[in-house]
Order: structure tokens, then sequence, then C-alpha cells
């Protein structure tokens, strides 16, 4: 038998479940407000740079973090890891680029030596920016204007703010060393000439004399410069890569027959010391423009060719000079230095067409590469190389890629050399070719056809070899590859654009050719 309740007592049992609810409530705000509390805690001290520092062991990091501008700032402001390396605090993706890269962090300090990175490769451009965020630059530096801003500074900041979001510029690719100084590094006007990195201060008199087909050491008179040419033999080989070929590209075929005369090529790709030698002698700084050098004149003395202006920064990226490939021209310039050099030694001096290219590659082979290896055991494209290491037992000997490279160019003794003598075929740099690029040129090819130039025109040319940082797939003897002239430039903002060096691209240099000696072709070196 149920008892119905009295009002007093229903007032009694509401009041005893409001002060539950309080209560409740109470302690809900309570454990809310601890969360709260503890949630911000957790996020202020996974924000400091002590945290940061305690998963991210590098020696080098905390003191070049401590040199650059970013800590020793004229506002006295110091600029720490999270406000680079995050996007800007409080946003969305600032906590989902936080737990992301906390949780990779933490696997990596618990499963990694550190001891085993390649901090070297770490500090080039190319993963800069994947670990750099521009929104955070422009977070904190919201006036690109400042008072104290050089007229130099002034232009590139309004060509940056017109072009950011059609050309894709990103705030470090002009300022690398704001947030870890690098004393080799350098963002203004080049002035003065490099010193040589060669002991023999001697100056040549005379180019080498060349009396047989045979390899020989050229010397540039007026310089201490020489460089070793190696005598390619004439023969056939088939230009191109078969359609089952691993990697293949539809632009390496059809394959053809091709025929190659004998010629010259560089043992190494043209070095800073050759590169600097000839803009000592040619830098157009308040010289004739070449345009005008060579309107008027078919075939200049060597003195009156006019060569690069000054670059910004330096074109060898802090890595080194000497020995180390000559990067960052233009295939304009790569053209001027050959005519200079051809004038210094009085012998015919250009740029490879593509089939003399790939003819010296191979070196009288016709697989995938060169040397010994399967692309596709030597890649590391495909799902089986999470579990699998690529096999680098012979590719490692002949080739800078981006398996050994550190992210930066390597000195010719990094490798062996191809059965025609030539070093750095593949990889290192890219190289440039005479010819203008086509994608179906091949296709216009007959077979037998001897020493082919390429279409007659177009808008952008060859280049063959591959990159440090590429991987064994794009680096086959059949691999082929185009200048990106405009994209090579988005971040150069002089105007009209350098016609000298590329700003964008720190991968591309060039390999001389010498035709063979003749009566006919061998003129009187000038300035000697």
């Amino acid at each position: 038998m149920f008892l119905k309740r009295t009002k007093k007592e229903q007032s009694a049992h509401k009041g005893i479940g409001r002060k539950k609810l309080i209560w409740i409530i109470i302690a809900a705000l309570a454990v809310g407000s601890s969360i709260t509390i503890g949630l911000n805690r957790i996020y202020i001290q996974s924000s400091s740079d002590e945290y940061c520092q305690s998963c991210h062991i590098h020696p080098e990091a905390d003191k070049s973090w401590k040199l650059s501008s970013h800590h020793n700032s004229k506002s006295g402001v110091v600029t720490g890891c999270t406000e680079c390396h995050l996007p800007p605090h409080g946003s969305f993706d600032y906590f989902k680029a936080k737990a992301k890269t906390g949780l990779k962090d933490l696997w990596s300090y618990w499963t990694k030596d550190s001891a085993d990175f390649d901090w070297e490769s770490k500090k080039q451009l190319e993963h800069a920016v994947t670990i750099v965020y521009n929104e955070s630059c422009k977070e904190c530096h919201k006036q690109l204007f400042p008072s104290r801003l050089t007229q130099e500074g002034i232009t590139a900041h309004l060509y940056y703010e017109e072009n950011e979001e059609k050309l894709d510029l990103q705030c470090i690719s002009c300022h690398l060393d704001v947030g870890h100084y690098d004393p080799n590094y350098q963002h203004a006007q080049m002035t003065g000439i490099p010193t040589s990195d060669k002991k023999n201060d001697t100056l040549y008199t005379a180019a080498a004399t060349v009396t047989e087909f045979a390899d020989f050491t050229e010397t540039i008179p007026g310089t201490a410069v020489s460089f070793n040419m190696k005598a390619i033999p004439g023969g056939s080989f088939t230009m191109g890569s078969p359609e089952n070929e691993p990697f293949r590209r539809e632009d390496e075929g059809p394959t053809h027959t091709v025929n190659i005369s004998p010629f010259f090529m560089g043992e190494t790709e043209v070095t800073w010391d050759q590169y600097w030698a000839f803009y000592a002698e040619t830098m157009s700084e308040g010289r004739t423009p070449p345009a005008v050098v060579y309107a008027n004149n078919s075939n200049p003395e060597a003195d009156a060719i006019s060569g690069p202006t000054p670059p910004f920064g330096i074109p060898d990226q802090g890595w080194g000079g000497g020995d180390r490939p000559a990067i960052t021209m233009t295939h304009y310039a790569a053209e001027t230095f050959c005519q200079w050099l051809s004038k210094k030694t009085g012998k015919k001096y250009r740029l490879p067409t593509e089939a003399e290219w790939e003819y010296a590659v191979r070196g009288g082979t016709q697989t995938p590469y060169f040397f010994e290896g399967n692309p596709k055991k030597l890649s590391d494209k495909g799902f089986w190389r999470k579990f699998f290491d690529a096999d680098t037992a012979y590719i490692d000997r002949y080739v800078v890629y981006s398996k050994n490279s550190q992210n930066k160019t390597q000195e010719p003794s990094a490798v062996q050399a191809n059965p025609f003598g030539l070093k750095n075929m593949l990889g290192n740099v890219l190289e440039y070719c005479s010819d203008w690029y086509a994608e179906d040129a091949y296709s216009k090819l007959t077979d037998g056809v001897t020493d082919p130039k390429g279409p007659a025109s177009g808008e952008e040319h060859v280049v063959r070899g591959g990159q440090y940082f590429d991987d064994a797939s794009d680096l086959r003897s059949a691999a082929r590859g185009h200048t990106e002239h405009d994209k090579w430039l988005k971040t150069d903002p002089q105007n009209p654009k350098s016609i000298w060096w590329y700003s964008d691209i720190r991968s591309i240099g060039f390999r001389v050719v010498c035709e063979p000696i003749t009566t006919e072709t061998q003129t009187t070196p000038t300035n000697q």
C-alpha cells in the first residue's frame, strides 16, 4: 500500500534535490576548472623552449638559436621554438599540429638514436620549409616596411606582397638564418670575388696543347685553374629507355639507335674555382650589356665578353667552393662561360647535346644505370620500403643522391667514375644540355641518325642527371628533365629579373664539352 506524500514532505524532497543539483554543478565546475587549469598548464609547459629541447636533442640547435636574430633581436624580444615551428598560437591548426608533431617526436625520442640523425641536411631549405609556418612569421612581422628597411628590402618585400599566393612565396626562402644562425649564409648582394681554395698561386701562361685524341688537362691562362677533359670515343647506342624499364616516363621514348662522333667532356661538372675565374674576368657590373656586345661582335675577344652581375646571397649556399660544382647560374650564363673558355684556350667549348650526354653517362652500357642495379631495388618508392631498406651497395659508390648527400652538393672525390672516366654524371646537380626540351623529341628521331641536336626552338632547355636530393628512380641514365625558368626565379625581386643567376634552385650546374682539335677549330687564344 503506497502512502501519498504530504506537501511538506514533497517540499523537503525538492529541497534536497536542488541541493544535490547545486553540489553536482559545483563539483562539475571544480572538476572542469581543474581540468582546464591542468590542460592550460600542460599547454604552457609543453610550449616552452626547455620542453621542446627535452626531446629535440640537437647539440647545435640551442647554440645557433641563441646567436640568431630571433634571440638577439634589436627589440629585445626572444622568439621561441613554437613561435616558428607551429602555426599561430590558439588556432585549431596549432593544436592539431602540436598533437601530430608531439606524438611523432615522442615516438622518435623513444625508438631512435639521435646520433644517427642527419642534422646537417635538416639545416637546409628543403627541410626547413616543412617545419616552419609562414603564417607564424606574419603573425609577428605584421609591419613589412619598418623605417629602418633598406631600399633593396623595400623592393623585395613589395615583390613578396604582390606575388605571395601566386608564386607560393615563403619568408624563410630569403631569411633562412633568422631562427638558427649560420655564419655561411648571406642575405645581401655579394660584394667582391670569393677567394679560391687552391693552394697553388702560380698562374698559367698558356692553354693546354692537344695533339691527339686522348685525355688532357686544360689550363686557363691568367688563372691558377686547371681541369681534366676525357676523350669520349665515338660510337652507337640506343637512346631512351625500353617500355619495360621501371619508373620509365613517356618522354624517354620511343628508343632509337643514334650515332655519336668523338668529343671531349669534362671529368666533372664545372667547379666554383673555374666559375669564379670566369666571373672575376667578365663580371658585368658597369660593363656593356651582353646583348650589345654580341650584336656588334659575333666573335668577341675574351676581355669583351660581359659576364654575370653580382648575385644576391652566396650562390654556393655556404656549402663551400673549390671543387664543388658551381650552381644556380642560368643556361645563358653557362653558355657565356663556354664562350669565354673558348676564347681563353683557343678551343671550341660548349654545352653537350642531349644525345652526347646520354651516350657519355651510359659509358657503353644499355642498362638503367651504368652500374649494377635494378631501379625497383634501389628506389625508396613503394609500400615495401616501409619495412625493407633499399639496396645501396653499388649506387652509393657512384651517385650523390637523397640517401648520402646530406641535402647538399658534394665534391667529385665522393664518388667513383663511370666507364668513360666521368664523375657525378648521375646525382649531385642537374646538368644543362644545349637542346631545347620537347616531350615528343624522341618520336622525331630516325634510326641511325648521327649527332642529333633536338628541336630548333622551344621554351625550356633539357637538363639531365638528377639532383642531390633525388630518389634513385629519378637518376636512371635515360631520365629526362627540363628547366623551369619562371619557377626558378620566383623569389628574385629584381625588375627585370636576373639573366645570370637563379634564386630558387640550388641543384643546377653544367659540364663542358670540347670538340676534337683540328687545324680548322684551333684558334689563337686571347689574353694569354
